[in-house]
């Protein structure tokens, strides 16, 4: 079964109140099985329109559908008012490529 990954590409414009978004996030996700797999660290875009500052975080799950239960699930939908309202975010739900 292929994974499931929720991709986000972040431009914090509140680095101190946006602690509080990784604070509360990862527990959340971590308790319905996401594992961080990239979040933050450095990154180069040698193609394409990227603006600066921008952050990535990718997520992986076990399916598709987990990773959907968890981007919808009432907990983490509550902490991400906190990354709405200190960053500029686009988040994609993203099924893998089983081999």
């Amino acid at each position: 079964m292929p994974k499931g990954y929720i991709i986000g590409h972040i431009k914090v414009n509140d680095p101190e109140g946006y602690k509080a978004y990784i604070t509360g996030d990862t527990p959340i996700l971590h308790a319905l099985g996401g594992r961080f797999i990239v979040r933050g660290g450095q990154s180069e875009h040698p193609e394409g329109d990227v603006p600066d500052g921008q952050r990535h975080v990718v997520i992986e799950f076990d399916s598709y559908e987990q990773a959907k239960k968890a981007y919808y699930d009432a907990d983490y939908q509550e902490i991400s008012l906190i990354r709405k309202a200190t960053a500029e975010s686009t988040l994609i739900l993203v099924e893998g490529h089983d081999e």
